[in-house]
């Protein structure tokens, strides 16, 4: 990431509080049928690296996603926090859980030949699909 913003933010009740220091304003979107699931839509995050700070720890609770992540949300709202990867550490967040970031482009789209028929969007951004993905998580493993 070489230009990066700041934020700040908490879950809807206000339980779990985030600040993250290297947010990249280029967001992805993902398209697989997890995130669809997850949150009844594409996944649209911004990654915030590994320097992110977390307070109110005990009311996160974490679920194993995929082979190489894990999805974080609130115990007590639901919210959902984070999807973070297991070997690196690194985050990728809600781009709406920060209400105040600015300079906000669409740069990628994950899980392209998931995306349903029903809907599309006409920025024109990089895009991988499930065989791409795959493959280059299990080229880290």
């Amino acid at each position: 990431m070489s230009e990066t913003i700041s934020g700040a933010s908490s879950c809807l009740c206000g339980s779990v509080k985030i600040t993250a220091k290297k947010i990249n304003p280029n967001f992805t979107v993902c398209h697989c049928e997890t995130c669809r699931t997850w949150g009844g839509a594409p996944f649209f995050a911004v990654q915030c690296g590994t320097d992110v700070k977390i307070t109110g720890n005990e009311k996160v609770k974490t679920y194993k996603s995929s082979p190489w992540a894990s999805r974080g949300f609130c115990s007590d709202c639901g919210t959902h926090l984070f999807y973070q990867l297991d070997k690196t550490g690194e985050y990728n967040m809600p781009v709406g859980i920060f209400s105040d970031l600015k300079g906000l482009a669409m740069d990628m789209q994950y899980f392209s030949d998931q995306r349903p028929s029903y809907y599309c969007f006409s920025n024109e951004t990089k895009e991988m699909t499930k065989a791409e993905i795959e493959s280059y998580f299990s080229s880290l493993a």
